[in-house]
């Protein structure tokens, strides 16, 4: 379930290099631990995408102005103090990545971590997860 999904206008295309973004996110994710140890992020379950946003406006139009919104959804059952670890975490790996870009470029960027206490439904094919959890 832990999904990290991020909307970026497309002019930092270019300008960042998604891809490793969503990498570096991912490799995090994968070694976030709880208090027991437990992965906090199954491997066989972490996605991380990414979208540019077909159509957008930042600000006042004047400049060339960019944005970046992460969002993390993840399934009930872990600490708040879990929970702020893994986005304290992340963040990290995002401000890192984007240091470079905010030397030369004004960007704006958003983590959020979502959780969903009350599914409805809950459906799930996978042949990933079996090759993990060997």
């Amino acid at each position: 379930m832990p999904h990290l999904v991020i909307l970026y206008t497309p002019n930092l295309e270019g300008k960042t290099d998604v891809t490793a973004l969503c990498r570096k996110l991912a490799d995090e994710m994968l070694v976030i631990r709880d208090e027991a140890g437990k992965q906090v992020f199954p491997t066989g379950g972490t996605r991380v995408l990414a979208y540019p946003a077909a159509h957008y406006a930042v600000a006042d139009g004047k400049g060339d102005y960019g944005f970046m919104y992460l969002n993390v959804r993840m399934g009930s059952g872990r600490s708040d103090a879990v929970k702020k670890e893994a986005g304290d975490r992340l963040m990290v790996v995002l401000k890192e990545h984007v240091t470079p870009m905010f030397e030369r470029e004004l960007v704006g960027v958003t983590l959020q971590i979502d959780e969903s206490p009350g599914q409805v439904y809950d459906g799930k094919h996978s042949t990933l997860h079996p090759l993990f959890n060997k």
